[in-house]
């Protein structure tokens, strides 16, 4: 295997993460660009989701998972997700009670699954899991396509989205925890 095509998926995570402080920067300084601003908010949080997706594809067909990887993209999602929630709260573009239950559910699953891999138990993610992670991911881009305009179709549709992840992220959480707890109790 050529070692250059093994590391493609990490400059993949890495490229994901260095897109954080640039979708930041837009983010803030949207209303200088007009609907521009926006638009390019939501274009580089679809283009690190579609990073994401790409090198967990990478990785599989090149066998290329590495152990900074297994590190490094799930920590990438979260300060992707984490990151543009709290901007669309602090500017009221989206509802802080599923924020703070998306965010939550995130760092106690993250806890959990370094707890149980500590013990040696792996648990694998759900259909449901899946689902939620869709429609979040839907959801915060429609609310940053959306902007300022609340009562547009991007953010009436953002903002029910995030309500079913919300919904989603308490179910799936619980069900993790459910698995978690089996296993500290024994």
């Amino acid at each position: 295997m050529n070692l250059h095509k093994k590391n493609i998926p990490n400059y993949l995570t890495y490229f994901r993460i260095a897109i954080i402080p640039a979708l930041i920067l837009v983010f803030l300084l949207a209303d200088m660009f007009g609907n521009w601003g926006y638009y390019i908010s939501a274009f580089l949080f679809a283009l690190a989701g579609v990073t994401d997706w790409l090198d967990g594809y990478a990785a599989r067909i090149w066998q290329a998972q590495s152990n900074i990887g297994r590190f490094l993209d799930p920590i990438a999602d979260k300060l992707l997700v984490a990151t543009c929630l709290l901007l669309m709260v602090w500017t009221k573009q989206a509802d802080l009670l599923p924020a703070i239950a998306i965010v939550c559910r995130e760092i106690l699953v993250s806890g959990l699954r370094e707890y149980l891999a500590e013990i040696r138990i792996s648990v694998p993610v759900s259909k449901l899991a899946k689902f939620k992670t869709a429609a979040q991911m839907l959801a915060i881009f429609l609310l940053l396509l959306g902007g300022g305009n609340q009562e547009g179709f991007c953010s009436i549709i953002g903002h029910i989205l995030l309500w079913v992840a919300a919904i989603l992220t308490l179910i799936t959480g619980y069900a993790y925890m459910k698995i978690g707890m089996k296993h500290m109790a024994e």
